[in-house]
């Protein structure tokens, strides 16, 4: 499997993440197991039914943390020397030519990708039109209504 490039806070949560899983809610998917036995014929035991679904999801969770923490390529923004350009891991400040607003996005892997708090994914269609480019130029991103133009006013690694 290729590396999965993930920023550093992005493989943080993934490890708390996984931490919670084996210490919180692996535990009680087993105490609940248990619970559900006890009453029993498994039959027709919704609970112990349930139960084992949550397992399986909560397995099949951590098996998922693991194979992505161990595939990835951790990546400190920080520390990235990229002479300005915009690169997986930085934060970008743009202006949309049309409406002249300004948005400031960082560029991240597929898994930390959260608009919200914005972070684009580095495979989203404006990341790849900003990857190699410069402050002071121009990157034109293909968005469902047509090509959209956005000016590059800064490129920080923080």
């Amino acid at each position: 499997m290729n590396a999965i490039p993930i920023t550093l806070s992005g493989a943080e949560k993934l490890r708390a993440e996984l931490h919670e899983m084996k210490t919180v809610h692996r535990p009680a998917v087993i105490a609940a197991i248990a619970e559900a036995r006890s009453h029993g014929d498994l039959s027709e035991n919704a609970e112990y039914d349930a139960a084992k679904e949550k397992q399986g999801f909560i397995e099949g969770r951590i098996a998922e943390l693991e194979s992505k923490l161990s595939n990835a390529q951790i990546i400190n923004p920080t520390q990235l020397d990229a002479d300005g350009a915009c690169v997986f891991g930085a934060t970008v400040d743009l202006k949309d030519l049309d409406s002249d607003a300004t948005v400031t996005y960082q560029i991240v892997g597929d898994d930390e990708a959260d608009i919200k708090e914005s972070k684009i994914s580095i495979s989203s269609p404006i990341a790849r039109a900003l990857i190699g480019k410069y402050a002071g130029d121009i990157a034109e991103v293909q968005a469902p209504g047509g090509i959209r133009e956005y000016e590059i006013l800064d490129v920080r690694y923080v």
